[in-house]
């Protein structure tokens, strides 16, 4: 039996279709988790929290398993002169929850702006954590886009 939690409530309290896959509950990379699942790396995204340098809540920047975050991209796509990203711990700090775990699907009445790379748009369907480790959740993009209140924007480039 999937797990079930806050997400995946939500998810099914709204009529969204999805599909829950139970990994090991330890830190998984984005990498790993599409290679256990046997999908595209392309198809699983990662969420890097993005803090502004200025007052504001911090950004929530998705991209593929094949990307880093471009942090100038993510500045531009949220109209910021600079941003950065904090470490691992401050991550945990500032969303309460824990790095492989960390979802905008959890996150979603706490205030953060959502960007997703474009590259999502290349498919129906995406992969991102359900809110905690060892829980992943399959689902349409346009889902996750309404969901989120995502801006979509090019803000990932392909790893070094």
């Amino acid at each position: 039996m999937a797990i079930k939690n806050n997400v995946t409530r939500m998810l099914d309290k709204r009529g969204i279709a999805y599909t829950a896959y139970e990994l090991p509950p330890e830190k998984l990379g984005a990498q790993e988790t599409a290679k256990r699942l046997g999908v595209d790396p392309a198809r699983v995204f990662k969420t890097i929290v993005v803090v502004r340098s200025g007052r504001g809540k911090p950004i929530l920047a998705v991209v593929s398993a094949t990307q880093e975050v471009d942090v100038k991209a993510v500045a531009r796509a949220v109209g910021e002169k600079k941003v950065h990203i904090p470490t691992q711990r401050e991550a945990e700090q500032i969303t309460g929850l824990q790095a492989g775990g960390i979802s905008p699907l959890a996150l979603l009445h706490r205030g953060f702006t959502v960007v997703l790379d474009e590259s999502a748009r290349e498919a129906d369907f995406l992969h991102v954590s359900g809110g905690q480790r060892g829980l992943n959740i399959r689902m349409g993009v346009d889902d996750f886009i309404q969901l989120t209140r995502a801006r979509v924007a090019p803000i990932g480039r392909p790893l070094s």
